[in-house]
């Protein structure tokens, strides 16, 4: 059994009561946010992570740190807070990608949410969208916004099930800006729920150029239901938190774009 780091037991354990109960408030740990939070190195934090990790009390990913039970855990929307600051580079980073006129695909999620706020109004784009808040964002925006159909998952308020497949295997999109619960080499894109995991995959099959908005500490992470391999994503759009010989191996081997912001 390993011993618990950072000098005084009693100081160890208050930490790691801190660091699970952030993780059980938040579905996922920062690295960076529990060593400026709890006031102590990067490397007693890492020590500290990899001491629950081996208790089996969480998981390590790139950046921090995720639930034990991450392969079917689902935050609700309105509890994801976490790397807001991040998720806001990120949006503006993927503006980029935004055609001056057409189609598009926006993804439920935080961060594809977050891509919706900081779009400028459009009015030669036309999005189609399964997430309830991002149409009411889009609304005043674009020149027109499409809600697909279908059954509101309240976890998620995004619809799913077959009303909204068959709408969407009826669109073709220039881009589709997806989310992503977690990405890694071996299991590719996926998510907690079944029917969320078809809807992703059909917008990455109706999109011709397809740019994942994904915040670095969904990188490394499975989850249960798979819905697309890395090599069907053209453009990754993350935060610097992913160290760049991560971006530099996921262009090399899998022929994403990484653009880190």
């Amino acid at each position: 059994m390993s011993r618990a780091p950072g000098g005084d037991p009693q100081l160890a354990a208050t930490r790691h009561q801190v660091i699970l109960d952030t993780l059980r408030a938040r579905g996922q740990v920062s690295a960076n946010g529990l060593a400026d939070n709890l006031g102590v190195t990067h490397e007693t934090v890492r020590k500290d992570l990899l001491h629950l990790q081996e208790r089996g009390l969480l998981r390590r990913v790139h950046g921090g740190a995720v639930p034990v039970e991450s392969l079917t855990h689902e935050v609700p929307v309105g509890g994801r807070t976490a790397y807001g600051p991040e998720k806001a580079r990120i949006a503006q980073a993927a503006r980029h990608f935004l055609p001056d006129a057409g189609a598009v695909l926006l993804d439920s999620g935080t961060t594809t949410a977050a891509f919706a706020d900081a779009l400028p109004v459009s009015p030669r784009i036309v999005a189609f969208t399964n997430s309830l808040p991002i149409a009411l964002t889009l609304l005043p925006r674009l020149g027109a916004v499409t809600m697909l159909g279908g059954r509101v998952r309240p976890e998620t308020l995004a619809t799913a099930d077959g009303w909204a497949m068959r709408a969407v295997e009826g669109v073709r999109a220039d881009v589709a800006f997806l989310g992503a619960n977690a990405l890694s080499p071996e299991h590719g894109l996926s998510t907690p729920d079944e029917t969320e995991a078809e809807i992703k995959g059909a917008f990455v099959r109706a999109a011709r150029l397809r740019v994942l908005l994904a915040d670095h500490s969904k990188v490394g992470r499975e989850s249960v239901h798979r819905y697309a391999a890395l090599a069907d994503i053209d453009i990754l759009v993350t935060d610097t938190g992913l160290p760049l010989q991560d971006a530099d191996a996921l262009t090399r081997d899998h022929g994403i774009e990484v653009v880190r912001a």
